[in-house]
């Protein structure tokens, strides 16, 4: 058989699409861990454990170094990293996209934990500033619900109560009798870590570095780009800002 008409057969087996992200839209990449409530359970400390943070924050860090990112949020096992609209990579191919950044995060965590673990990925498309502010909101939003679920779900947990027990316990009850769970157990949840209740966000930020001209050996300096990891978000309005202020900064 003739070698090209070969390969021709066997790539008519090929399937793909050829979906594009929408030309001038805003878009996020979210990656989360498959699995990960079962992968962090032997592993870490519950409900938050600063190494399994860590890990996160160097996953995040890549995506955006990677994929050219503008800014990145990260909470609990997910990971959300914002595009701009003539964002160009790969075309905008989705297809390619989501398989490189779940790819990427499953790589990288994996490398910096010592353990193998796997990411998902899906796309979000918003077409104007306000939609992504209000996108980033929802996900802070999703941290605070899940920190405060998550420290009182251990509590009970490390009280001795099974699953059921302590699922069925904390089921339909308000913020208000969340947070006084915890703190008739010692626990003021408004005290706890920030990047525990309000997640990380990663942004680039400019720094001046200083050198040495090699020809005449006058100290020289330059501006150069790196990225700048936040513990202490702010929320509300506040994030909005926040947020606004990365998207409208010059390109990197």
């Amino acid at each position: 058989m003739n070698p090209n008409d070969f390969e021709a057969r066997m790539r008519e087996g090929e399937f793909f699409h050829s979906l594009r992200l929408l030309r001038g839209a805003w878009c996020v990449l979210r990656v989360d861990g498959r699995g990960f409530s079962r992968f962090t359970e032997s592993r870490y400390e519950k409900p938050f454990d600063v190494t399994l943070h860590q890990q996160m924050v160097r996953t995040a860090s890549a995506l955006v170094e990677e994929l050219r990112g503008v800014y990145a949020y990260t909470e609990s096992d997910e990971i959300s990293v914002l595009f701009r609209p003539d964002w160009s990579l790969f075309d905008r191919e989705v297809e390619k996209l989501v398989s490189i950044s779940a790819g990427l995060a499953s790589a990288t965590f994996t490398h910096v934990a010592g353990v193998p673990a796997v990411f998902d990925s899906r796309v979000w498309m918003g077409v104007g500033e306000s939609a992504v502010v209000d996108y980033f909101r929802w996900r802070q939003a999703d941290a605070t619900r899940c920190a405060l679920n998550g420290w009182c779900y251990w509590t009970l947990r490390k009280e001795g109560q099974s699953v059921a027990q302590a699922t069925r316990a904390l089921h339909g009850k308000s913020v208000g009798f969340k947070n006084e769970l915890l703190f008739q157990r010692g626990i003021n949840f408004n005290e706890l870590p920030l990047w525990q209740r309000r997640g990380t966000g990663l942004s680039w930020e400019r720094y001046e570095k200083e050198g040495v001209d090699p020809r005449n050996g006058q100290k020289v300096s330059a501006w150069r780009q790196r990225l700048r990891v936040d513990e202490s978000l702010p929320m509300k309005e506040e994030y909005d800002a926040y947020v606004l202020e990365r998207m409208r900064a010059p390109a990197t």
